[in-house]
């Protein structure tokens, strides 16, 4: 497994619309496993393959440590309630902001090995699917944002 780059706001990759995955290769599985360990280097809860410069339908999100999901070609099937609370991305350090995002959603997607599975999430959670999975379409939090907030305001 590697530590990938996590490309930075203002690469055009970042606001290219993804490419749907048609066949789980080798490749796709060493991409799955570096962008594991990526994350967790990064310390962070998601992470799209356009972050680390690959324009495929793929993002893994891990709010709790220790329950990874990684999803192939999400979609996110149904939401409900809102929230809105403060985001940050990987590849926008040190700008976070309100976002408004459904409070449960649920997405459709294929694992690793192929088989189609839901998963639901709630606050957090759904926050995180909603933020990878504009990630594939070329949204970035920012766009969303009602109001960005000085990062000092953090601690």
């Amino acid at each position: 497994m590697a530590i990938l780059n996590i490309v930075k706001e203002g690469d055009p990759v970042l606001r290219g619309k993804c490419r749907e995955v048609t066949e789980i290769t080798p490749r796709i599985l060493t991409l799955l496993d570096d962008m594991k360990e990526t994350l967790h280097k990064a310390d962070g809860c998601g992470l799209a393959a356009p972050q680390v410069g690959v324009r495929r339908r793929i993002c893994i999100v891990e709010v709790e440590k220790g329950e990874l999901i990684e999803m192939i070609n999400p979609e996110i099937i149904k939401k409900s309630g809102y929230q809105s609370e403060i985001e940050g991305c990987l590849s926008i350090p040190d700008k976070w902001g309100y976002t408004e995002r459904p409070m449960e959603v649920t997405v459709k997607a294929t694992d690793r090995n192929g088989k189609d599975f839901t998963v639901t999430g709630e606050g957090l959670k759904a926050r995180a699917f909603c933020h990878e999975i504009d990630h594939l379409d070329g949204v970035l939090f920012t766009d969303k944002v009602t109001e960005f907030i000085d990062p000092s305001e953090l601690e």
